[in-house]
């Protein structure tokens, strides 16, 4: 038996209000970022620009992603659209190691022959108004992720928390170049900050192959389903349980070890009461539940 939950609708407008603002506060960095790097010449503001440029184009990634991923399902796509989260993420990752790859050349060069940076202070100013709009955004997204569960967003959100953390070590190069003539704080910076997008790529790549790759839900929740399960005094066993997360969708099947001499009518009533109870702990989950006699033996890969 099966019952499908479809109340995610105020998970999808705040995915897609969230992914809109990152697309919004990106586009409004890049403008300030170019202008200083235009008359910093900085290699480190260089990679704060390079990371914007790859910020916005993961946000747009992850807005058309998001739009199509909320999209209910159809005919030909009977789980939903959720994975197209999962596509946008690895897209992302790509993206994101080339242009940590081009960053570590350019400060390669600065490297070797480096250059004083030309107004440091106009660039400082400029970082401070990308940190504090970065902070506002991300608070948002952190938000909407504990509401929703969003893979896309949650990508977006880890890069936009580290970009924090970046742009004061980039305040930090300007300094030590603008004004203590430093000159080799900048290319070293701009090498850390192509460390930490290449960290990025890792954590972001690997959440998306897990969804694409169906891997099961964490252990804790497959504890809690099961003792949500147990609560119920007619079970008498649980096995072969399955789960996997796409999107806002979660989807967990088990077998339901049941007394083998009630009626088919008791069995999926208690089937329902079952089901009822894991889904008002789950409210995007789609129940998958098979009853079986007590001691009936099969082949399982999993039995409680």
């Amino acid at each position: 038996m099966i019952k499908e939950k479809t109340g995610n609708e105020n998970s999808s407008r705040l995915m897609v209000r969230a992914a809109n603002a990152a697309v919004t506060v990106a586009f409004t960095l890049i403008v300030i970022k170019a202008w200083a790097y235009s008359i910093s010449g900085s290699v480190s503001m260089l990679g704060s620009l390079m990371d914007s440029l790859m910020d916005i184009l993961a946000s747009l990634i992850n807005l058309v992603a998001i739009r199509f991923a909320v999209t209910p399902a159809d005919d030909d796509h009977r789980f939903g659209h959720g994975k197209a989260e999962a596509i946008a993420g690895l897209v992302q990752a790509m993206v994101i190691f080339l242009s940590a790859l081009f960053l570590l050349v350019e400060a390669g060069k600065k490297l070797i022959n480096p250059t004083p940076v030309m107004e440091a202070d106009k660039s400082i100013v400029v970082l401070v108004i990308a940190i504090v709009l970065t902070v506002l955004l991300v608070a948002y997204q952190r938000y909407v992720i504990r509401k929703t569960g969003s893979v896309a967003i949650e990508a977006d959100h880890l890069h936009y928390t580290g970009d924090i953390l970046m742009n004061f070590g980039v305040i930090l190069a300007l300094f030590l170049s603008g004004y203590m003539q430093y000159y080799f704080a900048d290319p070293i910076i701009g090498i850390l900050v192509a460390g930490y997008l290449l960290y990025n790529v890792r954590q972001i790549g690997q959440n998306s192959i897990d969804m694409l790759m169906d891997r099961e839900m964490e252990d804790a929740d497959k504890v809690k389903i099961l003792a949500i399960i147990k609560e119920n005094s007619k079970v008498r066993g649980v096995h072969d349980m399955k789960t996997r997360k796409s999107g806002l969708n979660i989807f967990i099947q088990f077998h339901l070890e049941l007394d083998g001499d009630i009626t088919l009518s008791d069995a999926h009533h208690i089937s329902d009461d079952v089901e009822d109870a894991v889904m008002a702990e789950y409210p995007a989950a789609e129940v998958l539940i098979h009853a079986d006699p007590e001691g009936y033996i099969e082949d399982v890969s999993f039995a409680e």
